[in-house]
């Protein structure tokens, strides 16, 4: 496994398709905050930040716990399962994020590497409310199969190329995906 190909081979392909903000590393993270004031600033300053942009960041694996974090288009989703494929990484799962306010879910898959010293990286695709359409990535890691089908019985959103998306949690008839921030039982 070559941490630093994984980077540039990962940067180069973000970089693809929208305009992607020039790589920075995180800032390191700041002491926690004592009170429930300073904590309301923060979520509020985090609420107000618009969505992040094509890239990819450096992260600090003690503060966040993988070490590579990549957003990419939704078509770019394979050929990043390709790349880590490639080099050795298994794939631990995949989940929806739903981000009501921007209309938007986000895909995050979790990569890691334990063949020698530990290496993670996330992947990370937004996709529109409306039309929840991502490309399977089952037939490069076939252990995602689950994991997307859930992630569709959850969230609704749909794997297209997927060889089974079924129910697999919730029953045959239900009409709902209960994770959606707007999902009212």
């Amino acid at each position: 496994m070559d941490r630093a190909k994984i980077k540039k081979e990962l940067e180069m392909l973000a970089a693809e398709g929208l305009p992607a903000e020039e790589p920075t590393e995180e800032a390191a993270p700041e002491p926690q905050a004592a009170d429930e004031e300073q904590d309301a600033k923060k979520s509020k300053k985090a609420a107000e930040e618009p969505p992040r942009v094509n890239g990819l960041l450096e992260t600090d694996y003690n503060a966040r716990g993988f070490h590579l974090d990549v957003q990419v288009n939704p078509d770019q989703v394979v050929a990043a399962a390709e790349i880590l494929d490639r080099e050795g990484l298994t794939m631990e799962m995949v989940t929806g994020v739903d981000w009501l306010k921007e209309n938007q879910f986000e895909v995050v898959y979790d990569y890691s590497y334990t063949g020698g010293e530990l290496f993670r990286v996330v992947v990370r695709a937004r996709i529109d409310r409306e039309k929840p359409d991502i490309p399977t990535i089952s037939e490069v890691y076939p252990g995602a199969n689950w994991h997307e089908r859930e992630t569709w019985d959850l969230f609704g959103i749909n794997f297209v190329g997927h060889p089974q998306l079924e129910r697999f949690l919730l029953p045959d008839d239900a009409d709902f995906h209960p994770l959606r921030k707007d999902f009212k039982p």
